[in-house]
């Protein structure tokens, strides 16, 4: 279904929520072969669309088909006036200087991607515990988009590396999973050790909308993550035809009815400044 024309909210000074998954495409851009061609999703189409349902605070998630190379991101940081917060992918040797730089675009994480085929090359443990001393430093996160087979692994890499993970799409944690499938307990030692989680992608776990499979396991997500539940909209919808784009409210929907309004109401606007407005230094 094609959104709706958005007109800018007139109030959106007094718009507090957070979309903690969204990306920016420019059509002009080279992408990495062999997975999706992005069409043009500049910022300020995902800014008014998110401002008319009350959100105007991104995260600007460097997409899997651009690699290394975040410099759409980083221009849309920059454009955003520090609005918006941003989640980069980085080679382990990346230098001091472009960190610094990314860090006052407004990066506050680096993205392992698991499971694109464009995703991360070479071996992701390695690149992070290479990585970790400077994350530190900087008050960085580490954002993985992994499935659910892969969360005892990172459960016993956030203890080693000392950093929070924020886990992508519900985890992995897709509808057809059995409730007492081992990933749960590696996900709650996930959160357990601090990990965040991410309310998002459902179309990306075995679920078609209304989403209505999905509704136990996130509810037993947020009991698992609590304040550390974010929710994304996963725009611009990299899996879906560009003219057949879901609503934009439809991807918040299951969190409402799984949480109920009240609920879902104060995770979309108090959970991540804790995450994303920690501002620290490097």
């Amino acid at each position: 279904m094609r959104e709706p024309s958005i007109t800018r909210s007139s109030n959106s000074t007094g718009n507090a929520g957070w979309d903690c998954h969204v990306h920016v495409f420019d059509a002009a851009a080279p992408v990495q072969p062999g997975h999706y061609v992005p069409v043009h999703r500049p910022l300020g189409a995902i800014e008014a669309l998110a401002d008319a349902h009350g959100v105007s605070h991104l995260v600007l998630v460097q997409p899997s088909v651009y690699g290394t190379d975040n410099g759409v991101m980083l221009r849309a940081l920059r454009q955003g006036a520090g609005r918006h917060r941003g989640v980069a992918v980085v080679d382990a040797d990346v230098g001091e200087a472009d960190l610094d730089a990314m860090h006052a675009a407004g990066v506050r994480g680096v993205r392992f991607n698991l499971v694109s085929p464009v995703g991360h090359q070479g071996d992701a443990r390695a690149a992070l515990r290479a990585l970790a001393p400077r994350l530190r430093a900087r008050g960085w996160h580490v954002q993985w988009y992994a499935r659910a087979g892969h969360l005892a692994g990172l459960a016993a890499l956030q203890a080693e590396v000392d950093l929070p993970f924020v886990l992508d799409h519900l985890a992995g944690l897709h509808a057809t999973l059995p409730a007492g499938d081992p990933a749960w307990q590696a996900a709650a030692a996930l959160a357990a050790g601090g990990a965040w989680i991410k309310l998002s992608g459902w179309y990306r776990l075995q679920s078609v909308e209304p989403y209505a499979a999905l509704e136990p396991a996130i509810a037993h997500a947020f009991d698992l993550f609590g304040p550390r539940c974010v929710w994304g909209s996963d725009w611009p919808h990299t899996s879906f035809a560009p003219d057949a784009l879901p609503l934009y409210d439809s991807t918040l929907a299951p969190v409402r009815r799984a949480l109920g309004d009240a609920a879902a109401a104060r995770l979309l606007r108090d959970h991540a400044p804790a995450l994303y407005l920690q501002d620290q230094e490097p």
